[in-house]
C-alpha cells in the first residue's frame, strides 16, 4: 500500500525553496510522487497527516566515526576494548545518529580496522538500526602520524588491526589501499597532516607527500572509490587537492590559494566547525589533555574564518561534523553554526543533503525529495528556516520505513 505523507512545508533543496502544503507519496522504499496537498492523494493510499512541520530529505553527515569510544580525549582507551565491545557499542552510536535525522553517513575511519564494515553490513542486513553507511575501513597514515594511536612508549607495538593502514612510501600506499578496499571499504581515508587528537603530531604539518596521496587516489579510482583527505595545514590541503582528493576534511588553515585550487579541481570541503564548541565546554570532563585543548583553540578561529571565505568563493561544501569526537546524535547543532559563518539556511540544508549526496556519488538515490529516490525523510517543527529546530527531529523515515514518529501517535 502506498503511503501519503502530508506536511505543512517541504524543503526542496534542488530548487532552493520551502514549499507550502505538500504530499509525498511513498511506495515501498521509494518516493513515488510529490504534489501540492490541494491535489488528492492516490486512490488507496494510506494518508498520514504530519501536521505543522517541515519535511526535509534525510540528513547526510560526511564525517562520522561511529566505531570507537565517543567523546573520549585519550585515544589510548581504544586498546582497552575488544573488537566485540567496540562493535556492540557502535550499535548505539548508529541508532542515535539515525534518530537525530541522519539517514546517511560517510564514516571516515576507525583506529581498529574493519569494525565499521561489520556495522555497515549489520545495518544493511536489517540486524541493527542505523543510517546508510559508506565506510573507510582504516586510515592511510604515516607510521607515526595523525591516524595512529600515539603517546605510547616507544617499545610498545600495536596489534596489526591498529596499524593496518600505516605507510612509508608510494608502494606501501598502493598496497594498503588495495587491502582496505578488498576488506570491504567503500572509500579511502588518507591522513595528510597531523591531527588535533593525535598526541605529538602537529596539525599544520604535512605527513604524506603529494605523490603518496596521488597514489591513493589513483589506486582507489581503479575500484570506483573516492579519497577523503584529513588536512588541517595549508600545504597538506594543497597537496591533497592537486593529487585529486574528493574532499578535504577539517581544512583549518585553508588559505586563498587553497580555495582557488579547490574551485579549480571541484574539491568538496567537509569542515567540522561546531564540535570545538562542545570540546571547549567538556574538555576536562571528557579527558582532553592540555595539548589537545591548545591545538583545538589555535585551529578553531582559523577554521571558521577559512569556512566563511570558502562559502563566499563558492566552494562545494558538504556537512561533516566529526561525530564521535563528541556524543553521537548532536550533529544537527552544526547547522546554525554554518549559518553563523556565512551560509543561508537553505545553503546549510543543501550542504547536509544534496551536496553531501553528490560528494559521496549517491545523488541518484538520496539527498532530495524527488520521485525515484529512496524515501529517506525527516520532519521538524516550524517553517524550516530556523535551523535550531533540527535539534528536535520528530519524524524519521528511512527507505520507506518509519523509524521514529513523535507526531501521529503511531507505534514504531
Amino acid at each position: 500500500m502506498a503511503l501519503a505523507l502530508r506536511c505543512a512545508r517541504l524543503v526542496d533543496v534542488e530548487a532552493g525553496e520551502f514549499l507550502p502544503d505538500q504530499i509525498v507519496v511513498v511506495e515501498g522504499e521509494w518516493i513515488h510522487s510529490v504534489r501540492p496537498a490541494s491535489e488528492p492523494a492516490p486512490e488507496g493510499a494510506y494518508v498520514v497527516d504530519l501536521g505543522e512541520v517541515t519535511l526535509c530529505p534525510g540528513l547526510i553527515d560526511l564525517h562520522t566515526h561511529l566505531v570507537g569510544i565517543a567523546a573520549c580525549g585519550d585515544p589510548v582507551q581504544e586498546i582497552k576494548q575488544s573488537a566485540a565491545q567496540q562493535a556492540f557499542e557502535s550499535i548505539a552510536h548508529a541508532r542515535d545518529t539515525l534518530h537525530a535525522g541522519f539517514t546517511t553517513v560517510r564514516d571516515v575511519g576507525t583506529y581498529r580496522a574493519f569494525v565499521d564494515t561489520a556495522l555497515r553490513d549489520a545495518i544493511d542486513n536489517g540486524i541493527v538500526p542505523g543510517p546508510r553507511m559508506a565506510v573507510a575501513g582504516a586510515y592511510i597514515t604515516a607510521s607515526t602520524g595523525g591516524g595512529m594511536i600515539t603517546g605510547l612508549a616507544p617499545d610498545v607495538v600495536l596489534p596489526r588491526e591498529f596499524r593496518f593502514g600505516s605507510v612509508r612510501d608510494v608502494d606501501d600506499v598502493r598496497e594498503r589501499v588495495r587491502e582496505i578496499l578488498h576488506g570491504g571499504a567503500d572509500l579511502i581515508k588518507v591522513i595528510g597532516t597531523g591531527a588535533v587528537m593525535a598526541m605529538g603530531t602537529v596539525p599544520g604539518a604535512p605527513e604524506l607527500t603529494e605523490a603518496q596521496i596521488r597514489a591513493a587516489v589513483e589506486e582507489a579510482a581503479l575500484y570506483g572509490a573516492h579519497v577523503a583527505v584529513h588536512a588541517h595545514g595549508t600545504e597538506g590541503i594543497k597537496r591533497a587537492v592537486r593529487a585529486g582528493a574528493r574532499s578535504i576534511e577539517h581544512a583549518c588553515y585553508l588559505d586563498d590559494e587553497g580555495i582557488a585550487l579547490m574551485l579549480e579541481y571541484g574539491t568538496y570541503l567537509s569542515a567540522d566547525i561546531w564540535w570545538s564548541d562542545w570540546l571547549q565546554e567538556h574538555a576536562d570532563s571528557a579527558g582532553f589533555g592540555a595539548e589537545t585543548q591548545a591545538k583545538n583553540d589555535q585551529a578553531t578561529e582559523a577554521q571558521r574564518t577559512a569556512f566563511t571565505k570558502a562559502v563566499r568563493a563558492g566552494v562545494r561544501i558538504g556537512f561533516g561534523t566529526d561525530a564521535g569526537g563528541f556524543p553521537h546524535g548532536l550533529q544537527t547543532r552544526q547547522l546554525t553554526t554554518m549559518c553563523a559563518y556565512g551560509m543561508t539556511p537553505m545553503q546549510a540544508l543543501r550542504a547536509a543533503t544534496l551536496t553531501g549526496a553528490e560528494c559521496m556519488g549517491w545523488e541518484d538515490r538520496v539527498g532530495s525529495i524527488v520521485p525515484g529516490k529512496l524515501a529517506d525523510l525527516i520532519a521538524v517543527p516550524g517553517t524550516g528556516e530556523d535551523l535550531s529546530a533540527f535539534t528536535d527531529v520528530r519524524f524519521v523515515m528511512k527507505g520507506g520505513q518509519i523509524i521514529k514518529d513523535e507526531l501521529t501517535g503511531r507505534h514504531v
